[in-house]
């Protein structure tokens, strides 16, 4: 599947906004660590991306009510769905100059039923003639996300029989009809009654 911008700007997958802070003294301390011994952009974004897989939970996963969805907050609380984890990822790639932004699935339960948005990170490292997407969800038994720029690996494959669409568009910041939702829940069982099934 070939990605598309929704803003033309490059400039854009690098900006600061108040849920990408990669402005934020945390986010910076954060990749300024994990900068360390990565000799290389592909290096770099290989260890934020596993950072954020493997050290900062999918809170439905942990069981943590909390939402989060600041990059900032995501890493300060180790905690956060999809969406917010996707978030931190982008925040991280930007706070070491490799353009990077949000895309979606719609998935949906194994009937078919209860559609979702699911968050997904597109980056594009110095010098490559094209985005390549990354699933920071998490694993768990039977999810196998890893990072690869060759060959796709994510969480899970869209399954067409069941509606379910793989969004083409790599987004700047988070559509507000998201981001209403992150801001307004007051816990996760909140956040799932009102996260968007589709964009």
């Amino acid at each position: 599947m070939e990605l598309t911008q929704h803003s033309p700007d490059i400039d854009a997958y690098l900006a600061a906004d108040e849920s990408i802070d990669h402005d934020h003294p945390r986010v910076r301390e954060v990749a300024t660590r994990l900068a360390r011994g990565t000799g290389t952009a592909y290096a770099y974004a290989r260890a934020a991306f596993e950072f954020v897989r493997d050290a900062v939970p999918h809170s439905a996963d942990s069981g943590n009510p909390r939402v989060t969805w600041r990059a900032s907050d995501v890493l300060a609380t180790r905690n956060g769905i999809c969406h917010a984890k996707a978030i931190a990822l982008t925040a991280l790639l930007r706070a070491r100059s490799v353009p990077a932004g949000l895309c979606y699935q719609r998935l949906a339960d194994e009937d078919g039923t209860a559609a979702m948005l699911h968050g997904l990170v597109a980056l594009r490292l110095p010098g490559a003639d094209r985005w390549v997407r990354v699933d920071p969800r998490g694993n768990r038994p039977g999810i196998d996300a890893q990072f690869s720029t060759e060959k796709e690996q994510l969480a899970w494959v869209v399954r067409e029989q069941f509606n379910e669409i793989d969004y083409p568009v790599v987004y700047a910041a988070p559509p507000e009809v998201i981001l209403h939702a992150l801001r307004g829940a007051r816990d996760r069982s909140e956040l799932w009654r009102t996260l968007p099934a589709d964009l």
